[in-house]
Order: structure tokens, then sequence, then C-alpha cells
């Protein structure tokens, strides 16, 4: 999040940038807030103060063996009582301006394109040749079903509607894009990591994610304060949380597979069919601590870094600056890689990197220091997508596919699938 004395001292900047990301902040209520919490925690500090002192008066009259008078004892009992009262309207008010915290986005990039939606995103560039079929290209899901590989049905009767198996050389294509990504990402010196599959709600929240509420994308375990997590950008975000790196050791570059869990509220369409939009997902994720003069820079070496995945996969794409309603609250600046998907004749996101600045490592507390300095700064954290495997498989599926209904695969992924071609079985 944002810091309060800075979104306080520049109202007119933060309702400028809450306008143009499409964010609705009621900046009245929030000062009101703060105001309120200002007021509250002098109060509880007066209280504890008073208490100490009287605590102090009783020592001594214990250090003298005198008796400790009534009127002491019984104004102590007020005064705690007091405390407890203002204590519980401190911590409500808190909660209730750390939520309206919460909401307020990222700042944004002076470059970043200014739009309505994800259709205002400013094409960067593009690579490879769009494949001209000399036969009716079949969208992922005909082709899953034809070559045995992908199940809806099961995943529908076990789950619900979003969930699906994978068979066969499906799971073979998943397992070699997840060794294809890391082989990759070691070389650039990302740390391989798997992660847990479940995050404690503050560590959701503090990495940007809102898991309550009606507009949540977090599925979380009852009577737990746990969350499935939606990217292991939160278990990577979260595993230096109340540390202060050292400032000769960065950027630490992290890369982390997870399963991804998303509620998916509100995703329907044509756009969202087979395995675009589900419920869950592998995904190998990259993320970055790094020190904010580098931070630019090292958004441009995670981009590059997908561009080299995608490249070595043959798939053609697109990279876009996505625009100020598509950046997503703690992202400060945001390029996305959409790939093409020819059953629909379309650009269809496969990857996202961002820059978070110090937004989240503010909610985390994850700080650096130099040697030369005396005080520890908050560091920038970026992340981006290597893989996410259900996406990779529909670009691979569709740019690949051949009249008789088979799967060329690519050739990187055939050492580890032991094949050249997915067939029908």
């Amino acid at each position: 999040m944002l810091d309060l004395k800075f979104i306080i001292e520049n109202k007119e900047l933060i309702k400028n940038n809450c306008r143009l990301r499409k964010v609705k902040l009621d900046f009245e209520e929030l000062e009101r807030l703060a105001q309120q919490r200002k007021t509250s925690l002098q109060e509880t500090e007066e209280l504890h103060s008073k208490i100490n002192k009287l605590a102090e008066i009783a020592k001594a009259s214990a250090a003298k063996k005198e008796v400790v008078s009534q009127d002491i004892i019984n104004e102590g009992k007020r005064l705690k009582e007091k405390l407890a009262v203002a204590e519980g309207r401190f911590s409500e008010t808190e909660g209730k301006l750390e939520a309206k915290l919460i909401d307020i986005p990222n700042l944004t990039h002076p470059d970043s394109p200014t739009g309505e939606s994800d259709a205002d995103n400013k094409e960067i560039r593009t690579w490879g040749n769009i494949m001209r079929f000399e036969f009716q290209p079949r969208d992922h899901v005909v082709l899953g079903k034809n070559l045995d590989i992908i199940d809806f049905d099961s995943g529908t009767k076990t789950t619900g509607n979003k969930f699906y198996f994978l068979k066969n050389d499906g799971v073979l294509l998943e397992f070699a894009l997840v060794q294809y990504a890391f082989e990759i990402l070691q070389k650039e010196g990302f740390v391989l990591h798997t992660t847990p599959d479940l995050a404690r709600l503050d560590i959701i929240e503090g990495v940007g994610f809102i898991p309550r509420g009606p507009e949540a994308q977090i599925y979380r375990i009852e009577n737990e304060n746990l969350g499935l997590i939606a990217t292991a950008e939160i278990t990577l975000g979260g595993m230096y949380r109340d540390e202060v790196l050292a400032g000769n050791e960065l950027p630490v570059k992290l890369a982390g597979v997870s399963h991804c869990f998303r509620t998916e509220a509100g995703a329907y369409g044509r756009a969202s069919k087979g395995l675009y939009r589900v419920h869950q997902f592998t995904k190998v994720e990259m993320f970055v601590f790094s020190a904010p003069e580098s931070s630019d820079k090292m958004l441009d070496h995670i981009v590059q870094t997908e561009e080299k995945i995608f490249q070595g996969l043959g798939i053609p794409y697109h990279v876009v600056d996505c625009c100020t309603a598509d950046l997503g609250g703690p992202a400060y600046r945001k390029f996305d890689l959409e790939a093409w998907l020819p059953a629909d004749s379309r650009w269809g996101e496969v990857t996202s990197a961002s820059n978070c600045t110090d937004y989240q490592s503010r909610s985390l507390n994850i700080k650096y220091k130099n040697s030369s300095d005396h005080k520890s700064k908050l560091a920038h954290t970026l992340n981006g997508t290597a893989i996410a495997v259900s996406r990779a498989i529909i670009a691979i599926m569709e740019n690949y596919q051949q009249e008789d209904g088979s799967i060329k695969i690519p050739e990187p992924l055939q050492r580890w699938m032991g094949k050249e071609f997915i067939k029908p079985r």
C-alpha cells in the first residue's frame, strides 16, 4: 500500500490517479479515519503514561514497605478499563483505515497509456509470423478432446465448472513446459523454488490480492487464516516479510512453481472458454527484490526473459504496455505478452510483468540496507509470468496443429516428451 502521510499530503495526485485507474475513493472518509486514528492513538498513549506513573508510585511504596493507597488502586483499575475501551476504539478505526488504504492503487508510471479497458493497451512490438493454415484451424477444446489429452467433463463432474483433467500427453506437455521454463530461468540467475499452495491472509493482502468481499478472487479455507494462492507471487513475495536484505545482494531473483487458484468471479464469454480462464492451473512465476534505482531495468529484464521463453517455443506474440485501467492495484507499470490464437484469430494474454515499486514491500515490511547507509529503505518488488501452463498449452496446440488433428511439439520440449508429435490415440 501507499504511505498514509504521502496520501494525505498529495490529495489531488492520489485522487487523479484513482480516477485514471477506475478506482472509487472517498478521500474525505479517508481523512476522517486518519484523524480519528491519530486522536485514538494519542488517547491510548496518554492513558498508558498515566498507568505507568501510578505503577511507579506503587512500586516506590512497595520499596518503602508502605501500603499502596486504595485511591491509587482504584484509579489504576479505572484507567485500565478506560484503556481497554480506547484500545478497542483504536483497533476498530485502524482496521477501517487499512481497508481504505488497501483499495488505493499504486502510483502510475508517467509513460503508461491512459485508457478505459485492456482494449486501450498500447502495442510495443511483435515477434514471429502468424501461421496461415490451408485448413480450418480447430480450437484447443476440440483438439484436446480428439487427442484425449484434456477432459473437461470429468473435471466438471468431480469438482465443478472450469476444472479439468490433463491426460496422457497433456500431462507430459505440462511437465515439459515447467522443465523448459526452469532451465531458462536458472541460466538467467533465478533461484528455483516450489512454493506452498496456501498463504496467510495477511500475506495475500500485503501482496495486493483481496481475500475478502465480493471482489475477492481468492478461495479461503474455512475456520483458518489461510487462502489458496492465486499465483506464486504471493508466496515468493511473502518469503522475506519483516526482513532487511543486504544491499550488495540485490537484486534477489526468485522463480517458483505452484498451483494457482482463482474464483474468476464474473468471467464469461468466448475469450474465457476451455483452458483460457480456469479455477486451477500450474504456473512458473518470477519474483524480484530490487533497489529502487534498478527496478525499471529489472522490469525490462523480466519481459526479455518472457520473450526468450516464447521465442524458444516459436509462438507468435506481441508485447503491450498496459493502460491505466488495466494495471491492477499493486503495479506501477505492467507489460503483457499476448500470443496469437489462430482458432479465434485474436491475441490472448499469456504472460504479465509488473514493477510494483515499494507498494508491496511497505505492506510486508521488506527493506534493504547498504553497508554505507545508516537507515534501511523499502525494496522494490517485481513479478512476471514465466509459463502459465494452461495458456501456453492453448498457444502450442492451436499454433502447431496439423491437418490430421495432431500437434507438432515445439523442438525445445521434445527431449522431455520423447516424441515429435501428439497424435490421436
